[in-house]
């Protein structure tokens, strides 16, 4: 393509500013190129919460969003994931101590599926025993959170340190720890997909109890 032909493409696109969704002000996050407003939805854009807030203590943890609509020269998020950095988790671990770590899927109060990922530092090392009744801690206390909170308390819960508070003050009465994060939050289905994974099971049973049954003679 020749560098008018370039030129040209561009001119033909536009910029949009890529806003975050109301739980975080509709804060800029970026902007993005697009000759047509459709071709926006759906892209992703990361940032780290230190951006967001202004806290530089904060540059350790990473947020994705995803654009679900535009208008006029604005597109509009929602929030996907929250991960740590690699190099944060890194310099988590102690040598001679143990790393617990859990995968759990909740469903929230207004039936967003996500999957959490919460991790323990322990002082030392632990026995197999105490690291077991530590994932048990971190287990409850995610699904005790998720059956009282919507998704946007959740996500609240996470950023502000509160979920990670609670597993800490449970879990450091089995074994010593030395901290606890939550490395990961993911979206996995929103309400209308959940929904319809429901509905779509309900089917599937109601079509294998309607099968007839060949019985042995």
């Amino acid at each position: 393509m020749s560098e008018r032909s370039v030129s040209k493409s561009r001119e033909q696109k536009r910029w949009y500013t890529v806003l975050a969704p109301e739980q975080f002000d509709r804060q800029e996050l970026g902007e993005t190129l697009a000759e047509e407003p459709q071709q926006v939805v759906g892209r992703t854009i990361t940032t780290t919460l230190d951006q967001l807030t202004g806290d530089s203590n904060a540059n350790n943890t990473k947020l994705t969003f995803k654009i679900t609509d535009v208008g006029s020269d604005s597109a509009y998020t929602e929030f996907i994931k929250y991960e740590l950095t690699r190099d944060y988790l890194r310099s988590l671990v102690r040598r001679g101590a143990s790393k617990v770590e859990a995968s759990i899927t909740v469903l929230t109060t207004d039936d967003y599926r996500i999957r959490v990922q919460p991790v323990a530092l322990t002082t030392k090392k632990a026995d197999r025993s105490q690291e077991k009744a530590i994932r048990r801690v971190m287990i409850d206390k995610v699904h005790a959170a998720a059956e009282e909170r919507t998704f946007e308390a959740f996500v609240d819960a996470i950023v502000d340190g509160n979920l990670s508070s609670a597993i800490y003050g449970d879990a450091k009465e089995i074994y010593p720890l030395r901290r606890v994060e939550v490395q990961k939050l993911t979206l996995e289905a929103r309400p209308r997909e959940v929904a319809a994974e429901e509905e779509a099971s309900v089917d599937v049973d109601a079509g294998a109890d309607a099968r007839p049954v060949r019985t042995r003679r």
